[in-house]
């Protein structure tokens, strides 16, 4: 145990004598003579005879500028106070040195008057802390009250506050790229500030020199500083994606844009709020940032978020995330996700996923996963995968993958099927599921062009589309004899079932239904039949079948017309008769595939 103890003693002091040396590096005693040369390399020169690290920001120094300069004994500190001037700054952090800015030092507050009224002022003006020029549009406001102002060209701001009990109150100031700053002023005075913001420095204008650039001087190393805590970073915030659509750019004022990128990291709930239009409501100018548990927009209302339930004349627009109840007369746009019931008379819009059911007159747009029910009159669309069902009255569209259903009108796409299509015409990518349509296609999977005969039509060609578990035919034929014509179309379903492994051998179940022109449009003739097929595969693209078949014939005709065979079928297949104009019988087909 003793030497345990005596063995962590060790590791600690030398730790700390590591810690100490680095720590000195400022103090460092250095004689060096410069004469018009590039701050970068002087700088290299010194990380080199120092044994330490320069780390700066390449939008606060000047690497080019030109240094002269005699220094004889003097320390790093001394040194750096030569180069620059009294408005930058060096710390230390381990073994670097970090070259910044010196921030600039204003008095906060500058005159205070008493006031008796129920209502009072803070105003005054922002600046930059680095430069000193003045920051135009950035948000102040005071949490509790919502109350919020912008300054203006000149930095000025005013913001009137109702008198509290409290005998302070907290301000934030917030400013795209600087750093979100709270003060503290007394309540129930007239009051002015001078506030000073610190600006973001981005990692990426970080630049480190070590000693080693001294032996490289035609090149400068310039690397992040991942490994030290330099500066704070600029957070990428996805609320805004909402004042980007076309609706949040014409019913958003800039005002309320401004402040949504000013305020991206301060959102908070209320119980409930009530609004006419966007910035005209009891939450004010800062409605954007607040999330309500109910909330009623006589026109339409802007929004962090619901939580419970939001009820729109007009519209409905929210920044983050829905839950429960979302209704509106035209539409609803929200950047998060949605978990519960939204309803729109035109159009949902959802930036995120949504988890429950999506009604809209016209169309319902998600660019996430979506899962439940998916109702709109014209057109459905979700970016990733569909996991309920889809039912639009022209169009489901699924980017990515759908493991439900989708019912539409005429149109059906997902990238890769695993559920069912049931529309007019279906097309996937790739399918694991099943397509039921007119026209139904899988651009990766099954594709043949077969051409085949049957006791009823001579000559036949179908294209068979969508995969071994369910394929669609469109098909074509006839019999070109000069007493015997015929001439078909029509459609069918099929499957491939296979027999071994290798799928070489296979039973091909078909449901076809062709109408028959035996010379007048004016007849009903629909042959119908059910074809159980052996298929062969001789290669890769070429396969042949045959099979036995029942065919189910429903005609009206009562004669023949000149040129064109009757009855059907021809003499030699006996026929059953299964009701009034319906007959009947057993048959084959045979023909080959291709592809």
């Amino acid at each position: 145990m003793g030497n345990k103890n005596f063995f962590s003693l060790c590791i600690l002091i030398l730790l700390f004598g590591c810690t100490s040396s680095y720590a000195q590096n400022l103090s460092k005693t250095i004689t060096l003579a410069v004469n018009r040369q590039r701050l970068d390399n002087v700088l290299e020169i010194l990380s080199n005879k120092g044994d330490f690290y320069f780390s700066y920001s390449s939008g606060v120094v000047k690497k080019d500028s030109l240094v002269s300069f005699i220094a004889s004994n003097k320390t790093v500190g001394e040194i750096l106070h030569l180069i620059f001037n009294n408005t930058y700054e060096f710390r230390e952090s381990g073994n670097y040195i970090i070259i910044r800015k010196a921030p600039i030092r204003m008095i906060m507050v500058t005159e205070k008057t008493a006031t008796e009224e129920k209502i009072y002022s803070v105003s005054g003006f922002v600046y930059d802390q680095h430069s000193g020029s003045v920051i135009h549009e950035a948000s102040i406001y005071e949490k509790k009250s919502l109350a919020s102002t912008l300054t203006n060209d000149n930095g000025y701001f005013k913001i009137r506050l109702k008198s509290s009990k409290a005998s302070a109150i907290e301000l934030t100031i917030s400013k795209v790229s600087y750093i979100d700053t709270t003060v503290v002023v007394e309540s129930r005075h007239n009051q002015n500030l001078t506030i000073t913001l610190m600006p973001l420095e981005k990692e990426e204008q970080n630049v480190i020199i070590t000693p080693q650039d001294y032996f490289h001087i035609d090149s400068i190393k310039i690397n992040p500083a991942h490994n030290i805590s330099l500066s704070n970073s600029i957070v990428k915030s996805d609320s805004t994606k909402v004042e980007l659509t076309g609706m949040g750019r014409f019913l958003l004022s800039a005002k309320q844009k401004i402040q949504s990128l000013n305020l991206k990291n301060f959102f908070t709930t209320r119980p409930f709020q009530v609004s006419l239009i966007p910035g005209v409501g009891t939450h004010g100018k800062l409605s954007g940032q607040v999330t309500n548990n109910f909330s009623l927009n006589i026109f339409g209302g802007y929004a962090a978020g619901t939580n419970g339930l939001e009820i729109g004349g007009l519209f409905n627009i929210d920044k983050k995330e829905v839950n429960v109840l979302q209704v509106a007369g035209l539409f609803n746009i929200v950047g998060g996700q949605v978990k519960g019931l939204q309803v729109a008379g035109i159009n949902n819009t959802v930036f995120d996923s949504v988890k429950g059911f999506q009604v809209a007159g016209i169309n319902n747009f998600v660019k996430e996963k979506f899962t439940g029910l998916q109702v709109a009159g014209v057109a459905n669309y979700a970016r990733k995968k569909v996991s309920g069902v889809q039912v639009a009255g022209v169009i489901n569209f699924s980017n990515t993958e759908t493991d439900g259903l989708q019912i539409a009108g005429v149109f059906n796409y997902a990238r890769k099927l695993k559920g069912v299509q049931i529309g007019l015409i279906n097309i996937a990518d790739t399918s694991e599921g099943y397509s039921i349509g007119l026209i139904n296609i899988v651009l990766k999977g099954y594709h043949k062009l077969s051409l085949f005969t049957d006791e009823v039509v001579g000559m036949n060609a179908g294209f068979k589309t969508g995969n071994s578990k369910l394929y669609s035919i469109l098909m074509a034929g006839l019999s070109a004899g000069t007493t015997s014509k015929i001439y078909s179309f029509g459609y069918g379903l099929g499957c491939e079932i296979p027999l071994n492994k290798r799928r070489n051998f296979s039973i091909n179940p078909e449901l076809t239904s062709q109408y028959l022109y035996l010379g007048s449009w004016d007849n009903t003739n629909i042959l119908n039949k059910l074809h159980l097929g052996l298929t062969v595969k001789l290669n890769k693209y070429i396969s042949v079948f045959a099979g036995p078949s029942y065919a189910v014939f429903i005609s009206d005709q009562k004669a023949g017309i000149t040129d064109y065979r009757f009855p059907i079928p021809s003499s030699g297949y006996k026929t059953q008769s299964l009701g009034s104009n319906v007959y009947g019988w057993f048959g084959w087909k045979a023909g080959i595939n291709f592809f």
